[in-house]
């Protein structure tokens, strides 16, 4: 059984009549990269704030490493932490921000040095330990970020949203860059992040929050594979909703095949519209359920072409049909 690093007991966090965090249980994993997903105000954030000491829940207990951390400042708790917009200082050097955090700690300089080699050098910087920030890319800055928390090996690394101020390619590029630090250093590492695909690319284990409640926890793949209700299928990209014999169900639209064949889920439709996109072709379809009429997405690769107005059938295997928890 993994050993928890970190663990919410039952915390809730309240401003004034606002609840921004709705007494959740979590246990985050050692060795591990855990992310806190959701939209805007789902809680993510603050709990990670909590986390990190800067906010005191309103009731409930954190536990670091099996210690009641609850009320501890963020200086005692043995953390790193990189902010959305990477808090460098402009004055000082590449390798002056990295040593900073050990500078505070009374390192003595010559590991202090060694240190801050060993990290410019995972991150890919050892060649700009001279430079100031105003001289390198916003990637390159979020490397020194990274750096700059990697150097006083903390315990847990806690992140806050650090890739959204990049370029698409860039994010991309540092997604795999903070997964392989992680691996290669077996760092404790908390993502918060509102994107979810950078969820699925970089957690181990995956926690989707809403308006401060944890609506599922679990790997990448179990998630995405079986979404527990209605709210996560959507968040990660399901649009197939509807209901048959009584059961909510979702299927993806890559998961429909139309025309003769079997299938748990058989449905009578009437094509509406067809999109041709170059490696596949999206059709929206229009079909009865137990509620009425709902619309479906197909997305089709090597079918016959269609036309609107056009009726067929509908079918999906078992195996990716998804039924939902509709009381979430």
């Amino acid at each position: 059984m993994t050993t928890a690093a970190a663990e919410f007991r039952g915390v809730t966090q309240r401003f004034g009549d606002f609840t921004a965090v709705d007494g959740i249980d979590l246990a985050i994993a050692e060795g591990k990269l855990t992310t806190l997903l959701g939209p805007s105000g789902c809680g993510k954030t603050t709990s990670l704030r909590m986390l990190a000491g800067y906010s005191a829940p309103t009731s409930g207990t954190i536990h670091i490493h099996g210690t009641d951390s609850t009320r501890l400042p963020p200086e005692k708790r043995d953390l790193g932490m990189v902010f959305q917009s990477y808090a460098l200082f402009p004055h000082l050097t590449v390798a002056d921000n990295v040593a900073y955090g050990l500078k505070v700690r009374r390192v003595p300089k010559p590991e202090r040095a060694k240190r801050v080699a060993e990290v410019l050098g995972l991150v890919g910087l050892d060649h700009l330990a001279a430079n100031r920030p105003k001289q390198l890319s916003g990637g390159q800055q979020q490397r020194v970020a990274l750096a700059r928390a990697i150097a006083i090996r903390p315990r847990l690394l806690l992140l806050d949203e650090p890739l959204s101020n990049l370029d698409a390619r860039l994010r991309v590029q540092m997604r795999a860059e903070i997964r392989r630090i992680q691996a290669e250093t077996g760092l404790t590492v908390v993502l918060v992040t509102h994107d979810q695909d950078e969820a699925l690319e970089m957690s181990d284990d995956m926690v989707l929050m809403r308006a401060g409640t944890i609506m599922q926890q679990g790997s990448p793949q179990d998630v995405f594979a079986r979404p527990a209700n209605r709210f996560v299928a959507d968040f990660l990209g399901y649009e197939n909703f509807l209901t048959v014999g009584g059961r909510h169900l979702t299927v993806r639209p890559e998961h429909l095949t139309l025309g003769d064949g079997g299938g748990e889920l058989r449905l009578d439709v009437t094509v509406v519209s067809t999109a041709f996109r170059g490696v596949d072709v999206l059709v929206t379809l229009e079909a009865v359920d137990d509620t009425g009429t709902v619309r479906l997405l197909a997305d089709l690769r090597g079918q016959p072409s269609l036309t609107p107005g056009a009726r067929t059938t509908v079918h999906a295997a078992p195996q990716h049909l998804v039924t939902l928890d509709e009381r979430a």
